[in-house]
């Protein structure tokens, strides 16, 4: 397509937009808003607004606990079943509950002591540090003499973090591919990466492990809900993923966790909780894991904003992922072009694949006033992007609710920021939230 950078060109793409619909089925109190930030917290679901009123005066105020009884109990595998629908899961594989991080120690211990004489653990620079921190921290609660990783001393794992093949946009995969050999138990990487947006071929590195013997765990948090995720079809091992950006679920909302059918009865999970014992009524004093990943479930689930998730899912499942990601393609193609046309000429650059086949939902604009620029969007031009360091000014691009009109309307204000250098009045101290 050949962009227009004319104001009647984005309303003309948003009255050829069959998701435009979509809308309306959001809570959005401000429509002079531009919110560039649902890849970090996603909008308000009319639904799920509606279903947490429901939940709270109805389920709990007046069910109380007889609520158990009517869903509550078996929300964590409903629930998950139905994001497996966006991530290409077949039933009785995915399951939600606790958090990513939580989640993603559980899969990865599981992995790591599944295959006790593979010492290596293959990551990357460009994965959120949080699932660095928890390899971190599994390497040393395995090691056989805990070191307690600051003092410098060595775990059992060597953990190799792959760099950059580029300018922090890509990650290079010649040397990713040559660091997976026969002595590594896990790949674990994010499908979308947090900063530039890079989407790994998931098929061709799952592929490459599985060659090796290693197994595989990808972090879906920028990736479901914003393009199509086939993990039974690639054949992955492992999944861990939130439910607040893309999926609309709420701040905190709980979390999920996939493990391929093929494997769940080989794996011991290294938390054992009630909800992950076979027959927990039974309230037996030795654990037996349940069947399945059930295994993975620990305590008792956050009803509240499990069930108001679940709602938020429906305006996803209506729309289905091969029109989100068609729309998601024809916003970051768009917003790469008005980076180009508007922004390079006051020292902006693109910190995303240009190749839209490499790139998820969110595009990277890079400044070395990226910073204070956000705080002017946010504070004086009612743009909510997001800042990731170093100078990245993160923009999301959530196909459900966001117009090519706003995408036009935003960058003419980043525009406009720049022209009046309006972020110079903003000091270079960051707030506690970027």
């Amino acid at each position: 397509m050949i962009f227009s950078d004319s104001r009647d060109f984005a309303l003309q793409l948003d009255s050829d937009d069959k998701l435009a619909s979509f809308r309306e089925a959001f809570v959005i109190p401000d429509p002079s808003l531009v919110y560039f930030d649902g890849n970090s917290l996603g909008m308000m679901p009319k639904a799920a607004q509606e279903k947490s009123r429901q939940i709270v005066n109805e389920q709990w105020g007046k069910d109380m606990i007889r609520g158990w009884n009517k869903g509550w109990w078996e929300a964590p595998s409903r629930v998950g079943d139905k994001i497996g629908q966006l991530i290409g899961a077949a039933a009785g594989q995915t399951l939600v509950g606790d958090t990513v991080s939580v989640n993603l120690f559980k899969l990865a211990t599981s992995a790591l002591t599944l295959q006790p004489n593979k010492t290596r653990i293959i990551t990357d620079t460009f994965n959120f540090p949080s699932d660095l921190y928890i390899l971190q921290g599994i390497d040393n609660l395995l090691s056989p003499s805990p070191s307690g990783r600051g003092d410098g001393g060595e775990g059992k794992y060597e953990i190799i973090r792959i760099g950059a093949s580029d300018n922090d946009i890509t990650p290079d995969l010649a040397a990713l591919e040559a660091a997976i050999d026969e002595n590594t138990a896990l790949v674990t990487l994010s499908h979308v990466v947090f900063k530039s947006g890079y989407m790994y071929d998931m098929q061709r590195i799952t592929d490459l492990a599985h060659a090796k013997g290693a197994l595989v765990l990808w972090d879906l948090s920028h990736s479901v809900g914003s393009v199509p995720v086939h993990l039974d079809d690639s054949n992955a091992d492992f999944a861990i993923g939130c439910t607040y950006k893309y999926l609309n679920g709420g701040p905190g909302a709980p979390a999920f966790l996939y493990v391929n059918k093929n494997i769940q009865e080989k794996l011991s999970s290294p938390i054992w909780g009630w909800w992950g014992q076979k027959n927990p009524f039974d309230f037996d004093l030795d654990y037996t894991p349940a069947p399945g990943a059930q295994r993975f479930l620990v305590g008792t689930q956050p009803m509240i904003s499990l069930l108001t998730m679940e709602a938020a899912l429906e305006p996803l499942l209506q729309a289905g992922m091969d029109a989100l990601r068609e729309k998601s393609i024809l916003m970051t193609n768009y917003a790469s072009f008005l980076t180009e046309s508007w922004l390079v000429p006051f020292g902006f650059s693109l910190g995303s694949p240009l190749d839209s086949a490499m790139r998820g939902s969110h595009i990277s604009i890079r400044h070395s006033e990226g910073y204070r620029i956000n705080r002017a969007l946010i504070e004086e031009m009612n743009v909510i992007p997001d800042f990731r360091a170093p100078d990245n000014l993160r923009l999301g691009f959530a196909p459900l609710y966001l117009s090519f009109a706003d995408v036009w309307e935003g960058f003419d204000r980043i525009r406009k920021v720049m022209e009046a250098k309006r972020y110079e009045k903003y000091p270079e101290r960051k707030l506690a939230v970027t």
